[in-house]
């Protein structure tokens, strides 16, 4: 099994993209809005996904937060608000935001469940800051770490009672970045002892199954290389100071905050001890590339990778509890004037 985690350019595979999957095996799969057509569609799509490699499970993965950030959309499917809705709402009632927050992550996780997906990139657990680039912006859970951590573990349980694995991001913090990793890379130069505060979210849920990093700079313990491509901020922060343990992702490998050929990136990525590699933008040329890099899967990636999948699982429908929590994350936004 190849350790990267590929899109695809369609809403249904071609020729060449089935006859590469099927050669390759890769650990997963992305899926975009040039994927996603409508839920009959979805549906069909990937479990031709799953009929390639004869897994009963497979990483499936989708970036659904919620606000600007989700692939899924009216009129096929509901909307979702962002992080900000529960962070307005936990300054006024908290134990009414984490409520909302796991309903909604449960009531998101059945629909994905019924599309066939497994995993999505949510929750980010990134500080908001002031005058930061809004990158992040309304999609942050707040500013505050222990409120960030307990809405994002009420939205990883909520994840997970709908059957779909959530993923901490984006490792180590990237409420601080100036300018957007897609265009160029942020620097974030405090110092260990502030930093402190953008770690403690991770390090509060860090037995999540699936953790992903960030592409940004930290002079403070490396001033060379972006956290996914440094070993020093993958082997003493991530996996160090933050306690991480569970199935390290790459943010997607194609952002122009990185340097070199996808392919080289992907190879520093894996040196510096990220699990899998996101490879985002569907060219066969870059992923045929990743694969001639790519290191055998071991076998610790193999458990963690299943460990992530272990409790997913695919619906055939989405069920009536759908509508019933959809309907009690409204009742509780509302106390905030939130509406999703």
């Amino acid at each position: 099994m190849t350790p990267a985690i590929f899109g695809f350019s369609g809403p249904t595979l071609t020729a060449d993209e089935r006859a590469f999957f099927r050669e390759a095996d890769p650990a997963g799969y992305v899926l975009f809005k040039r994927n996603c057509e409508n839920p009959e569609q979805l549906r069909a799509l990937t479990d031709d996904l799953r009929s390639i490699h004869g897994r009963e499970r497979l990483l499936v993965s989708i970036d659904q937060e919620g606000g600007r950030v989700a692939r899924l959309r009216p009129p096929h499917w509901s909307p979702y608000p962002a992080g900000e809705a529960f962070d307005r709402l936990y300054t006024r009632a908290p134990a009414s935001a984490i409520e909302a927050a796991r309903a909604n992550a449960e009531a998101m996780a059945l629909e994905l469940a019924a599309m066939g997906i497994t995993v999505t990139y949510h929750p980010p657990l990134d500080l908001r800051q002031p005058g930061a680039h809004d990158v992040i912006g309304d999609r942050a859970l707040g500013s505050d770490p222990m409120q960030i951590a307990a809405i994002g573990r009420a939205m990883l349980d909520g994840l997970a009672r709908g059957g779909v694995s959530g993923c901490i991001k984006h490792m180590p913090g990237h409420g601080r970045s100036m300018v957007d990793t897609h265009k160029e890379v942020p620097t974030v130069r405090e110092s260990a002892q502030e930093l402190e505060r953008d770690i403690a979210p991770f390090r509060a849920l860090r037995s999540a199954k699936i953790g992903m990093t960030g592409h940004l700079i930290f002079p403070v313990w490396d001033p060379e290389n972006p956290a996914t491509l440094s070993p020093t901020i993958i082997r003493d922060i991530i996996r160090g100071a933050i306690g991480f343990e569970g199935l390290l992702l790459t943010d997607d490998i194609d952002m122009e905050a990185l340097t070199d050929t996808i392919p080289e990136r992907s190879a520093r990525a894996f040196a510096a001890g990220c699990d899998i590699v996101l490879n985002c933008w569907a060219k066969m040329d870059d992923m045929q590339g990743i694969c001639e890099v790519a290191p055998a899967m071991s076998d610790a990636v193999a458990a963690r990778l299943d460990a992530a999948l272990a409790d997913t699982r695919i619906a055939a429908t989405i069920p009536p509890a759908h509508s019933e929590l959809l309907a009690k994350r409204d009742a509780l936004l509302a106390l905030a004037g939130e509406a999703a």
